[in-house]
């Protein structure tokens, strides 16, 4: 009787102390999980005067206003060029202010991205400039893109669908730079990528980086008539051409009718 007593004893034991593990455990989770939630700083000083201070709120606009050249040098438009960016983007990109922030300017977004577009520099370095969370700035690039894109595409780059428009791209190159039976200038551009999950050889270039192609066709003038992205980096010019719908539709169908 007494070892059964003294054997239940030891087990109830055990599973008081099994309990108290628990509820440790249990507490620890609980605790991390409020921790996690806790904002130390909702915005650090510095950011928060981007107004005064900020590049887009000091420099830039003085750039704006003496040396036109520099400033397109920084973001490779001119102000006029920008601020027309600007101003057709706000409808599709302002934002209203909250009772915790303000929205950020619609030209302070155009000015992130085009200097992001133009260098490539890190959101990091990017936020250290324009005085703007790098998380932030991760967005709003993608956002202002998706804007541009939307808004110009059609504006920007027609392609010819008919051969009287293939006929004046070919003339302009005769009388421009001499160059006969031409119907555009054509290369592809390697942006280098992370390698997508799964994504193996296939993104992974002969300059030794993963990437997707841009490939552009341009006129005379240099404007863009056409463009193919997204195709893996493995892929040369030659292929991403071969199977694009312009070739086999448009450009193929034309020349061997004019030439």
């Amino acid at each position: 009787m007494d070892r059964q007593r003294m054997e239940m004893t030891n087990y109830g034991l055990l599973i008081h102390n099994h309990i108290l593990k628990l509820r440790m455990l249990l507490n620890r989770h609980r605790h991390k999980r409020i921790d996690r939630r806790v904002r130390t700083v909702w915005v650090r000083d510095w950011i928060g005067r981007r107004s005064q201070f900020g590049f887009y709120a000091q420099l830039l606009d003085e750039l704006r206003c003496e040396d036109t050249v520099s400033f397109k040098n920084f973001l490779r438009v001119d102000p006029t060029m920008f601020q027309e960016i600007v101003n057709r983007l706000t409808p599709r990109l302002q934002k209203k202010d909250t009772w915790y922030r303000k929205a950020l300017p619609v030209g302070l977004k155009v000015a992130i991205t085009l200097r992001y577009l133009a260098t490539g520099d890190s959101y990091h370095s990017l936020m250290y400039l324009f005085r703007v969370p790098h998380n932030t700035i991760s967005n709003l690039v993608v956002q202002v893109c998706e804007a541009i894109i939307s808004e110009y595409a059609e504006d920007v780059i027609n392609t010819p669908t008919e051969e009287a428009e293939w006929l004046a791209i070919s003339q302009e190159f005769s009388d421009m730079w001499q160059f006969h039976h031409v119907l555009g200038a054509l290369d592809g551009k390697h942006v280098a990528i992370k390698c997508p999950a799964g994504g193996g050889s296939k993104y992974y270039n002969y300059k030794g980086f993963h990437s997707i192609v841009l490939m552009g066709l341009v006129d005379a003038n240099y404007k863009f008539k056409w463009v193919n992205v997204g195709a893996p980096g493995a892929c040369s010019d030659a292929q991403i051409w071969n199977q694009s719908d312009l070739n086999k539709e448009a450009v193929t169908t034309t020349a061997n009718r004019i030439y």
